[in-house]
């Protein structure tokens, strides 16, 4: 069949496809909303995209969403194309009472009452394709007729009936008017005279039949064939456990095949010996004829395509070849033709993707778009075929990782779509470490989050999936933690709460559990608490996740195995500062044995100032509460108010940080407790330093946020000198450069408009 190109422009999406997509998610709602008003109708190409979508997205055709199609007055379907999924009898009775000019079913489980009802309403049927259905020709020979009189295209793939021959001349003398058959892979087809029944045939595809030497005499028959393929996969990259690609005498074969069919464009005889043994032969006035001694009589008349891929004594890589395109694995040219040509074809794409890998990963290939085009759609195509997975991903890793000026090609929705495919193949072999492993390493090489945000739950749910099994590659799991810490950074709560909803928070508890159990600290366990760092971010409902899977034992554990960790005593902190800032769960931290940690913790310099900062402002945070919330006894709350004092002097106000504010409402609020100076004075000083030292980020943020008078209003009422001094620090400083800023770009502008 001819290669559709599945890359597209990089133009928005239309409204129609934003509103399929919409309604493909509420698909049950769309299925009241057509059963409960009169009249609505849909056009035909809303019909089927609304089915194809449905497939796309690995949902089964179950009743209720089939039923949207019951009535064919306001529903109408002629093109109906079905993979990898069961077709049950009232859901086929549903579909095929549309009478059907085009389908496809293609990996599906169907029982042979669905091929009966087909019967039922195929009079209308143009093209019909069924390839590898289990059940589908099941019965005795004599009831596995299909009536369709109108029938031109008929592809049936992986058939196999002990009565093969006198099921194939029964079935093909039903179709007259047929121009194009496909039987591949189907078995004891005998000698297709059968197909003499077909005097308008065009085009015949015969890969991977048996026994075709003793067919040869009939296909000759066929004068009216324009593309002819006799291709065998078995003797394809030393597989050859059979000889159905060797014929006795090659060259007068061959010769006798063109000769016989005078309007042949294309042939395809991969996998065969007919090329023969690559000893060119001359004319009788000593001129080189060709190096396919059977294509003489189309020296003057070149094929449009011949396919050489895998045929004996490397045919194609003679040099005269008298075919404008040739498919095998002589260079770049041949390989893409191959995969174009082949790309329905499981066990033929195998060896074409080593053969695509073989010049992308070196970096010697041309064509980078065509490549990916060919990969991605292999992959699509056979999704349950471990090899062309792994095979196409390592391919993926090295266009997208490749020089900007060809990784400048794959706009967003191209993007998107290698996304996508990757997911799916993670999502189908989770449980190959080497597929999870190429998949990992090549959605690293894109913009986390910004170019997965579109598949952003399923992405998570398969790196939960990989951190979470023990059995998985230790350097994968460290890839996929690294990928979902990254992809909890940057977002907002929306996205952080469906982190948390999806299992992050247990997940990341449980191998934090695995690596207290071996008395390990690494870098996963340091970005197994970032990550929940990441996700508790203003999002309080991670907080309480966290609090409910004993996450507080957890950190007191760490802290215990490993005191001398900087980053992990710094992320668990940052951590724990989420979590004070959250009102409701504050009472559960006000422990003699919590808060007596995060007092010692105060006096740390472990990792420059950032455990001491963390642990003052977890303290604050609990201290703001007032001190009729104090409720233990010891350490006392002044004893712990003045150990924050004398921290917070300590530290150095150009200290550079390691810390990201989205907001800063948490700090702002302390300002507001005038009835403890000291959950002040560390807010204030937090402020003053941030605005400082990352003045470009946090000065517009702090004004945005009504800042300004926030601290206007602290220094004119507060009687604490050191809160008085950083908060007109903060206040200052950021007019100051903002002030600043804006002159410098009014005197840009001003310079662009006399220019």
């Amino acid at each position: 069949m001819p290669f559709k190109s599945i890359l597209v422009d990089n133009t928005p999406y239309s409204l129609q496809d934003i509103c399929l997509q919409s309604l493909g998610k509420y698909l049950n709602s769309a299925n009241l909303l057509l059963g409960a008003r009169d009249g609505l109708s849909l056009p035909t190409e809303l019909c089927e995209r609304l089915l194809q979508y449905q497939i796309q997205e690995d949902r089964d055709l179950d009743a209720q969403f089939v039923s949207i199609f019951e009535d064919t007055s306001c529903t109408r379907l002629k093109r109906v194309s079905l993979r990898l999924c069961t077709l049950k009898e009232p859901e086929a009775e549903i579909l095929f009472r549309h009478e059907l000019r085009e389908l496809e079913l293609i990996r599906m489980k169907v029982s042979p009452r669905v091929r009966r009802i087909l019967n039922e309403y195929s009079q209308q049927l143009i093209s019909l394709t069924v390839s590898e259905c289990i059940d589908f020709f099941s019965q005795p020979v004599t009831e596995l007729q299909i009536t369709a009189p109108k029938l031109r295209k008929f592809v049936l793939q992986s058939v196999h009936i002990d009565s093969g021959h006198e099921f194939f001349s029964s079935l093909l003398r039903g179709f007259p008017n047929l121009a194009y058959l496909d039987l591949s892979e189907c078995n004891y087809v005998g000698d297709l005279s059968c197909l003499l029944h077909c005097p308008n045939l065009s085009t015949l595809i015969l890969y991977n039949v048996s026994g075709l030497q003793d067919a040869i005499e009939h296909i000759c028959k066929l004068v009216s064939l324009r593309h002819l393929d006799i291709s065998q996969s078995s003797d394809i990259r030393g597989r050859s456990n059979e000889k159905n690609g060797i014929y006795e005498r090659p060259n007068q074969t061959l010769a006798t095949l063109v000769e016989s069919l005078p309007y042949l464009k294309c042939l395809d005889i991969s996998g065969t010996n007919l090329a023969g043994t690559g000893v060119a032969e001359k004319t009788p006035s000593g001129n080189l004829a060709t190096d396919i001694p059977g294509l003489r009589s189309r020296i003057s008349n070149p094929l449009d395509m011949l396919g050489l891929y895998g045929t004996s004594h490397e045919a194609c890589h003679r040099h005269h070849i008298p075919a404008l395109c040739v498919t095998g694995d002589a260079n770049e040219e041949q390989i893409l033709a191959a995969g174009k040509a082949y790309i329905d074809r499981a066990e033929m794409m195998q060896g074409v993707l080593n053969d695509l890998y073989g010049i992308i990963r070196p970096e010697t290939y041309q064509n980078p778009l065509a490549a990916l085009d060919i990969i991605l759609q292999a992959m699509e195509n056979h999704l349950t075929e471990s090899h062309i997975q792994i095979s196409g991903s390592a391919s993926l890793f090295y266009i997208v990782k490749s020089p900007e000026r060809e990784r400048s090609l794959l706009n967003v929705r191209i993007k998107q779509k290698t996304i996508s495919v990757l997911l799916k193949a993670m999502d189908m072999h989770s449980d190959d470490p080497t597929m999870m492993r190429n998949g990992c390493l090549t959605l690293c090489q894109f913009k986390i989050p910004q170019d997965v945000l579109f598949s952003y739950e399923r992405l998570i749910l398969i790196l939960l999936h990989v951190v979470g099994d023990h059995n998985q590659d230790d350097f994968v799991r460290r890839i996929a933690i690294y990928l979902l810490n990254s992809l909890a950074c940057q977002v907002d709560g929306k996205f952080k709460q469906l982190v948390g909803s999806l299992g992050a928070i247990e997940t990341m508890l449980q191998l934090i559990e695995e690596k207290l159990r071996r008395n390990v600290c690494d870098d996963v366990m340091e970005v197994a608490w970032s990550t929940m760092w990441n996700v508790t971010d203003e999002t309080a409902l991670n907080c309480k996740r966290f609090l409910r899977h004993s996450g507080m034992q957890f950190f007191l554990n760490c802290l215990k195995a490993f005191p001398n960790h900087p980053e992990l005593l710094r992320n668990m902190m940052g951590l724990l500062g989420n979590v004070a800032e959250v009102e409701e769960l504050r009472p559960q931290l006000m422990t003699s044995e919590f808060i007596t940690v995060f007092s010692d913790l105060l006096y740390s310099t472990s990792d420059g100032i950032e455990v001491s900062y963390n642990a003052a402002g977890v303290l604050a945070h609990i201290a703001s509460d007032g001190a009729e919330c104090w409720k233990i006894k010891e350490p006392k709350r002044e004893d712990v108010l003045n150990r924050i004092v004398t921290a917070i002097d300590r530290w150095d106000l150009d200290s550079k940080r390691n810390i990201n504010y989205r907001s800063f409402e948490p700090i702002l609020r302390l300002l507001d407790m005038d009835h403890t100076p000291q959950c002040q004075y560390w807010a204030v000083w937090a402020l003053a330093n941030l605005t400082r030292v990352y003045a470009e980020k946090y000065c517009r943020l702090l004004k945005e946020e009504n800042g300004f008078q926030i601290l206007e209003k602290l220094v004119a009422r507060t009687t604490d000198d050191k809160v008085r001094r950083f908060a007109k620090n903060a206040l200052e400083g950021s007019i100051e450069y903002l002030e600043r800023n804006a002159m410098v770009n009014a005197d840009e502008h001003s310079d662009d408009l006399e220019g």
